[in-house]
């Protein structure tokens, strides 16, 4: 083995450290080797340390299936794995050329490793992303108008991948591969100036550096780095807020989402779009954070709406016409049935415990057949001392408008409303003689459950 020198250290000691804070120490890794110089590094410190750390290695590399000397690139890798002693794993690609290479590269590269980790049962996927690559990818995302989450560039840890690698540049790779007396293969699309990493790499970090008089890559990961340490922090305060903001039913709550510092506020409603399955972007950002101020709706994407009203803010769906909400009719005692599409079930049995359901108790005077439909206009509640209409009620007990048009409304023949479950019974039916009561099921709800509600 050459003599260790300082790039041979230097290399060594980062390994060490990145893989024992990574939870590696006699553990089991696989290392994605492409040939080129970050990824032969890769593999040849990682055999200088792997016994001192009790590390089982095994290697993976990639045929994107894009030139005709990529196949001698792999087994240039093979041949390398095996001198180390290490089992290689040689998967294909077959990615075509066409728009948008570069990101389904990536997609296919992170499938395969992952699919080989899975099956050889490893701890970890080692990727050989260097300090040099991150703050290309930091220029990239700020030139796209990235947030400090985009500005925490490639995290050393994520999932069962591991950047050990991060804190060194590709000058390092470069040095320590010329102690090693090693060559290594060049990809001609990292010189490719149709790509914008490309472009990054060979003009932009070049004028940069020229431009202020001494070397910025490193900076520029420390940067990425310290900018990944504060996004860590205001994502758990995020998290606090959430769960403290979070309202039975759904949505958050308004004024305490109002009182938040911006950053938390920002992050807090991305996380309901992207719950709701809403894109979340800068310009939609925008859009939400003057609603809520505001406490006004705005449109977002997939057919959603969000809505700050009514002392809440929450992600809703387009009503369901309710044209085609058909009413469900109970002719009288031991009628049953479900209403439409809303999973509501109704039964009318004798006064037995029905786990699950909440109960109207029913009087002899009852007149039959109950309806249960929709709300309409000019319903209104008949109580002790007078009549509301069931709009009012609803803007009383803080009822989202979404949820106005999907609740069960009880109505005898006459068309009276006797009940809207779990939020109002009519005063009549206070004092019952009859037997018969009105079961009603919430939709999700088990009618052989344990807890009556």
């Amino acid at each position: 083995m050459p003599r260790s020198t300082r790039a041979t250290a230097l290399l060594c000691k980062t390994l060490e450290a990145s893989f024992r804070s990574a939870g590696l120490l006699r553990g089991s890794v696989l290392l994605a080797v492409s040939g080129g110089v970050d990824s032969t590094a890769l593999l040849l410190g990682t055999a200088l340390v792997r016994e001192r750390l009790g590390l089982t290695v095994e290697v993976a590399t990639l045929d994107h299936g894009l030139r005709p000397e990529a196949m001698e690139e792999v087994r240039t890798v093979e041949r390398l794995a095996a001198l180390q002693k290490m089992i290689c794993h040689v998967r294909p690609l077959h990615l075509k050329a066409g728009s948008g290479l570069e990101m389904r590269a990536r997609e296919a590269r992170y499938a395969a490793l992952e699919e080989v980790c899975l099956e050889r049962g490893l701890a970890a996927i080692a990727t050989a992303h260097t300090a040099s690559d991150q703050a290309e990818t930091l220029l990239m995302r700020l030139a796209r108008g990235a947030s400090l989450r985009g500005a925490t560039g490639i995290l050393s840890t994520r999932g069962m991948l591991v950047r050990p690698l991060l804190e060194l540049t590709r000058e390092d790779m470069e040095h320590f591969m010329r102690e090693q007396g090693m060559g290594f293969a060049v990809d001609p699309m990292n010189a490719d100036p149709r790509y914008l990493r490309s472009r990054i790499r060979h003009t932009v970090l070049p004028a940069l550096t020229q431009a202020v008089g001494y070397p910025v890559t490193e900076r520029l990961a420390s940067f990425a780095r310290l900018a990944a340490e504060d996004d860590a922090l205001l994502q758990s305060l995020a998290h606090a807020a959430w769960d403290r903001l979070t309202c039975d039913g759904g949505g958050l709550d308004a004024v305490g989402l109002r009182a938040l510092e911006l950053p938390l506020r920002r992050r807090v409603l991305a996380r309901l779009l992207a719950e709701a399955g809403a894109v979340v972007d800068a310009a939609t950002l925008g859009r939400v954070l003057e609603a809520v101020a505001r406490g006004r709706a705005t449109t977002l994407s997939q057919g959603l709406q969000l809505r700050a009203s009514g002392g809440l803010v929450r992600c809703v769906r387009a009503a369901v016409a309710r044209a085609s909400m058909a009413a469900l009719s109970l002719e009288g005692p031991g009628a049953s049935g479900t209403w439409a599409e809303t999973g509501w079930h109704f039964e009318v049995r004798e006064r037995e415990e029905c786990p699950g359901s909440l109960v109207l108790r029913l009087s002899e005077e009852t007149c039959w057949p109950l309806t249960v439909r929709l709300r309409r206009p000019g319903d209104r509640l008949r109580g002790k001392s007078g009549s509301r209409k069931l709009q009012d009620v609803f803007v009383d007990l803080r009822v989202p408008a979404e949820r106005r048009d999907l609740l069960p409304v009880v109505v005898d023949a006459r068309g009276e409303v006797l009940w809207v479950p779990g939020l109002w019974t009519a005063a009549a039916l206070e004092k019952v003689v009859s037997r018969q009561s009105l079961w009603a099921a919430p939709p999700g709800s088990s009618r052989r459950g344990s807890a009556s509600l």
